[in-house]
């Protein structure tokens, strides 16, 4: 059976460039990057090599890359860095999991948190942002891109806001990596996490920009690897299929790659809106990613469609990989003000820079006739808009 893969945001395909870039360092080159021989040292190499081209990706010093195990803990890391007990934290209403709980939890020890509410087309108001603003404002933190709908938040502006104020601002570019060019000197931003396996990296490696100045708690303690911000061995051969992948997103991003996928996305979300009733995109009148489109299928469950697809060989997503089975509807798709019927009615496909003409076609062949079938088979009034 032909499977094609359109869920992206989840995780992406190592590509074989990063995986041959890796290759020496699980066997030939498996040197601690902290040992002064040979081995160690040469891993020491490999190590900063890949900090260097992770740091192009982003303008940034090499030396403000902290390597990390993914998004989750980058984020963790900022937000539980530089918030404690009676500090205010601002945040967004549709951030992901790995900042909402973890802003959550900062609250439960005694910091003061605000989650600034999003617009229909599921965008944060950088004056709302500048209104929710308190004298003992610590963090502000805004995603680039979301992960469910890709819509791009104003994050250069909000960095103005924060900066003017003298205030700390983070901002998750896990779906912003590799799509969209990031220049942390334009953001103004302090912190920046990126995680690897969102651009064809493994899963497992990510990292923390860190402004030079910027003093952060770390989250382990042991010894004194990334200059004292990380404890922990270097994950030698991630990090190094971090960098590789550092250098080809760089690329992708003026060699025509990310246009070409904006315009599979395009024909894909066009074709869906043609020949499928009553759906519509989330979002689609925001700036978005060029890979992702979230769109509805009024009157079925948007679970049984990817069920239903997913028997057919599309691999696609009703939202956050990380919200899977969640009886919940998608906290970014309510928080744009979507009914709970739409929200679960909702799917999202993100594609791969590998997603083909083909795979398009693929698509448009099966997901009529699933919408349909699954259409007949519900209750009158499942899925409707209430």
């Amino acid at each position: 059976m032909k499977r094609v893969y359109m869920d992206a945001n989840a995780t992406t395909p190592l590509v074989p460039e990063v995986l041959d870039a890796m290759r020496p360092y699980f066997i030939e080159h498996f040197g601690n990057a902290s040992s002064i021989h040979q081995q160690g040292q040469h891993a020491r190499a490999a190590v900063e090599q890949a900090r260097e081209s992770v740091a192009a990706l982003v303008n940034c010093r090499p030396a403000e890359i902290v390597f990390t195990s993914g998004g989750t803990e980058s984020d963790n890391m900022a937000l539980f860095g530089l918030v404690g007990p009676g500090d205010h934290l601002i945040t967004s209403s549709i951030e992901h999991h790995a900042v909402l709980h973890a802003a959550e939890k900062l609250r439960d020890r005694g910091a003061e948190v605000t989650f600034v509410p999003v617009s229909g087309e599921g965008a944060v108001d950088p004056q709302v942002v500048r209104r929710s603003i308190k004298p003992n404002t610590k963090l502000i933190s805004i995603m680039m891109a979301n992960n469910e709908t890709g819509v791009i938040q104003p994050v250069s502006e909000i960095g103005r806001i924060a900066a003017e104020a003298d205030i700390f601002f983070h901002t998750d570019a896990v779906q912003a990596a590799g799509k969209l060019t990031i220049d942390v000197q334009t953001l103004r931003c302090d912190l920046l996490s990126i995680s690897g396996h969102k651009m064809h990296a493994p899963q497992g490696t990510g990292v923390l920009y860190v402004r030079r100045g910027t003093q952060l708690e770390p989250l382990f303690f042991g010894g004194s690897h990334e200059r004292q911000r990380r404890a922990g061995t270097e994950n030698l051969p991630g990090i190094v299929g971090l960098g590789k992948a550092a250098e080809i997103a760089r690329a992708a991003l003026t060699d025509g790659t990310i246009q070409k996928v904006a315009a599979l996305r395009n024909r894909l979300e066009q074709g869906v809106l043609a020949q499928v009733e009553e759906t519509g995109v989330n979002g689609g009148n925001s700036a978005r990613v060029a890979n992702t489109t979230n769109l509805y299928f009024d009157n079925l469950e948007g679970e049984a469609l990817v069920i239903a697809l997913d028997l057919k060989g599309l691999c696609t997503s009703g939202g956050s990989a990380c919200a899977s089975g969640a009886a919940e509807p998608s906290h970014v798709l309510s928080a744009m003000n979507l009914t709970p019927a739409r929200a679960r009615a909702s799917l999202r496909f993100s594609l791969t820079k590998q997603t083909t003409e083909d795979d398009i076609d693929f698509a448009l062949s099966i997901i009529p006739t699933a919408a349909a079938r699954l259409r007949e088979l519900a209750p009158v009034n499942a899925g409707t808009l209430g």
